[in-house]
């Protein structure tokens, strides 16, 4: 587990690829492209059989701090911190779930859509939160006004950003870092085009 804490995490990159993998044989490729690419924390989600391995395989890629993605329960919580998984990623949050990562001591980004979710986050002493679905629940408006009355909260938007509009996200104060699915095209693996958008990700400027 990592050292680090979820900011610090956060802080890494200006994008984090959200990774659904098929194939534990690409998980290495595919890992060394994006960190040659600059993008070094890199969220595999569990919505396929191979992503747990692929959690294992990829930590053993210099630079890379791996993380589990769609943790949906404390089950899941488990398999992925088996797996050797750095920080958990979920698209929602759960007290169960909550009270369970914070107990682990596991980096933790949960995801919120409102103000109801940062305020359980925060009960639990969460202040980074993850903004999912970040285009559809509103979008750039709705994240500018929830930063309002949370002051100390910072997100990392996840959900229908591409590197078009990444720049109008990380502009925003809250807004640490995005997440974004488009860094790892689906389709056959090609770690020279996974390389290629990944370096025009990492030179994204943030605010």
């Amino acid at each position: 587990m990592t050292d680090q804490s979820i900011d610090q995490i956060m802080r890494l990159a200006p994008v984090i690829p959200v990774i659904v993998i098929d194939r534990v044989e690409d998980a290495v490729p595919m890992a060394e492209a994006l960190v040659a690419g600059g993008l070094t924390v890199l969220e595999v989600t569990l919505r396929t059989p191979a992503a747990l391995d692929a959690i294992t395989a990829m930590k053993a890629v210099k630079g890379a701090i791996v993380g589990a993605g769609t943790v949906l329960d404390p089950a899941m919580l488990a398999g992925a911190i088996h797996a050797g998984a750095e920080f958990i990623v979920s698209p929602g949050l759960t007290d169960n779930l909550g009270k369970a990562a914070v107990a682990s001591g596991i980096p933790f980004l949960p995801g919120t859509a409102n103000a109801g979710d940062i305020m359980r986050g925060m009960d639990l002493g969460l202040d980074r939160f993850k903004f999912f679905p970040a285009a559809t629940s509103g979008g750039i408006p709705a994240l500018k006004a929830l930063a309002g009355p949370f002051s100390q909260a910072r997100f990392c938007p996840t959900g229908g950003i591409s590197l078009s509009t990444a720049p109008d996200w990380l502009a925003l104060e809250a807004v640490v870092c995005v997440g974004g699915s488009w860094v790892v095209p689906s389709g056959p693996l090609d770690p020279a085009r996974i390389e290629t958008l990944a370096r025009e990700a990492a030179a994204l400027s943030r605010h």
